[in-house]
């Protein structure tokens, strides 16, 4: 059964640190691009970073980009974000989606994770 899962959430304060993870099962996990998504109360799914399967080039949106960092270990199937620096504007569940080399995230063959939730909050 292909499966992905997350762990990690929690509640934080701002300015602290978070680190997710994303164990893949039931698949290659090294030939697949690896995404985290997220979706903050109210509002639609945003992309937050991806890393690309092969040479692992990463990307990241402009709201998280020196904060966050993404990382994988094939070996171990499993993809990381790490999160420094969380504003309250980061609360949100965090999603890792699997997709193809040349996918994207919003493809509907998609296979996503069931989300961990992160808070932000004094």
């Amino acid at each position: 059964e292909v499966q992905l899962v997350e762990s990690g959430g929690g509640l934080v304060q701002p300015g602290g640190s978070l680190r997710l993870s994303c164990a893949a099962s039931g698949f290659t996990f090294s030939f697949y691009k690896m995404y985290w998504v997220r979706q903050a109360p109210g509002k639609g799914l945003e992309w937050v970073s991806i890393i690309n399967s092969g040479i692992p080039t990463t990307y990241y949106a402009d709201s998280v980009t020196g904060r966050f960092t993404i990382s994988r270990d094939n070996a171990k199937n499993t993809v990381f974000l790490q999160m420094n620096s969380l504003k309250p504007e980061d609360t949100a569940v965090y999603y890792c989606v699997r997709t193809a080399p040349a996918g994207s995230w919003r493809d509907v063959d998609n296979v996503w994770g069931q989300g961990t939730q992160v808070t932000v909050s004094s």
